[in-house]
């Protein structure tokens, strides 16, 4: 039998139970349906033509993470999705297969290794001084008075040190990307007509959102032309002023271009690919980082004590130092389990990525039909009083005493998910993070 699942409408499925109830986020709603049906740890939701399966429970996350994780291993391509992937697949959407076999090796080896993470250390740290510097002078205009929108400018520092470590500069059409970014996040997260009902001409006409999906991709890949162009412009510009030539370390742009140029790959590294692969990698590595600082500076405002202890803890550690390295944060413990906790109460991707049945086959005594969704909602999991005490107050403490880690070990805590499809960028992002 199929899991439990809400009551259904003809035609559009459980799709009410989603957008009209209370107008909840999704993974919110899902977790309500999952409490009202009694808790099962899988929930069945037909949306519109598409049958979808959310795992809500630690075990339904381990079951298809770890356990049937080959079977679950590719992404279902909606009509949007096969819209923005139709110059080149990057990582998060490649279909399992050749490709992605070989792009997810050149990321963990190549792009996103540890020793390559160490070496855009000094690009952080030159970032972070770069935004202790902007703040203190805004603070400054006004008197010590001035209002500082810390979100706006976390969000600025993020984005200009991951394009640095892209391209080697801060990208000269940076809000144009961001919007193009932005627009793409809305396009592929939302409940789109013709995603719901793929075989419904009707829908494609009426949704409007497969030229929305069109006209967004490819403004997002001229934008990777202009910066594959700047990124050429400066490398020519060092190489003619022989001092510093040689002197920097290659950027992820320089390691894709070397990848290519030096060939032997199973499926050929095309343009067009390392376009999609950089955008992919700059989404991922920016929008998570900057909610996730976001969302920690909130619950700290929320949270007089847990301020307190995290300044008397800087405070003890730098010994009155003016600016901070990377050094002095591997002695801050209090905040490194202020961001585990601030990724267990508000995880950066709520639903992981979603997975697509493979084959048809049973998982916890369920069937699973063959080309069935699966969403993971790491948001209900990470919240469930069953694995975690006082599950809705933040309280990083909660880490001291605990192995879960982030390594997708742990299935009550997979803010990076698990598996074939783990996040290959947890170094970075933690390196990002702090």
């Amino acid at each position: 039998a199929l899991p439990p699942g809400p009551w259904q409408l003809p035609v559009i499925g459980s799709l009410h139970h989603l957008l009209l109830r209370n107008r909840s986020l999704p993974h919110r709603a899902m977790a309500g349906i999952a409490r009202r049906l009694g808790a099962p740890p899988l929930i069945y939701l037909r949306l519109g033509e598409v049958p979808v399966v959310v795992a809500s429970s630690r075990d339904a996350a381990r079951a298809f993470l770890k356990t049937h994780d080959a079977n679950f291993a590719s992404r279902p391509w909606s009509s949007t999705v096969r819209t923005m992937m139709v110059d080149g697949q990057g990582l998060l959407f490649a279909r399992y297969g050749a490709l992605w076999r070989q792009m997810r090796k050149i990321t963990i080896l190549e792009l996103l290794s540890a020793r390559r993470v160490q070496s855009f250390r000094r690009v952080r740290e030159e970032e972070v001084r770069r935004l202790v510097a902007s703040v203190a002078a805004a603070a400054a205009n006004g008197g010590g008075e001035a209002a500082v929108n810390v979100s706006e400018r976390v969000a600025m520092l993020v984005t200009d040190s991951v394009m640095r470590i892209m391209i080697g500069d801060r990208f000269e059409r940076r809000e144009e990307f961001l919007e193009g970014l932005d627009e793409a996040i809305k396009i592929t997260s939302g409940f789109n007509l013709s995603d719901m009902f793929p075989s419904s001409r009707l829908a494609r006409l009426v949704g409007g959102t497969a030229r929305r999906a069109e006209a967004n991709h490819r403004k997002n890949f001229e934008l990777m032309d202009y910066a594959i162009k700047q990124h050429e412009q400066r490398r020519a510009a060092m190489a003619a002023a022989a001092d510093s030539a040689g002197e920097e370390e290659e950027d992820l742009m320089d390691v894709l271009l070397r990848v290519q140029k030096e060939g032997g790959l199973e499926v050929p590294l095309t343009m067009s690919i390392i376009k999609a692969v950089i955008l992919d990698l700059f989404g991922a590595g920016s929008e998570t980082s900057a909610n996730t600082l976001q969302w920690a500076m909130s619950e700290l405002m929320r949270n007089p004590r847990v301020m307190h202890k995290a300044q008397a803890e800087l405070r003890d550690s730098l010994h009155g130092k003016p600016t901070v390295t990377e050094d002095d944060m591997a002695d801050l413990k209090y905040l490194k389990l202020i961001i585990r906790e601030t990724m267990r109460l508000h995880p950066a991707v709520p639903l992981l990525l979603p997975r697509e049945c493979h084959e048809s086959c049973k998982v916890m005594g369920y069937d699973v039909p063959k080309g069935t969704t699966v969403l993971v909602n790491v948001w209900a999991i990470s919240r469930d009083p069953k694995y975690w005490d006082d599950a809705e107050t933040f309280r990083p403490e909660r880490f001291e005493s605990t192995t879960v880690d982030l390594k997708g070990r742990d299935f009550e805590f997979t803010p990076f998910g698990a598996g074939r499809r783990i996040c290959p960028g947890m170094t970075f992002a933690q390196a990002t993070i702090g």
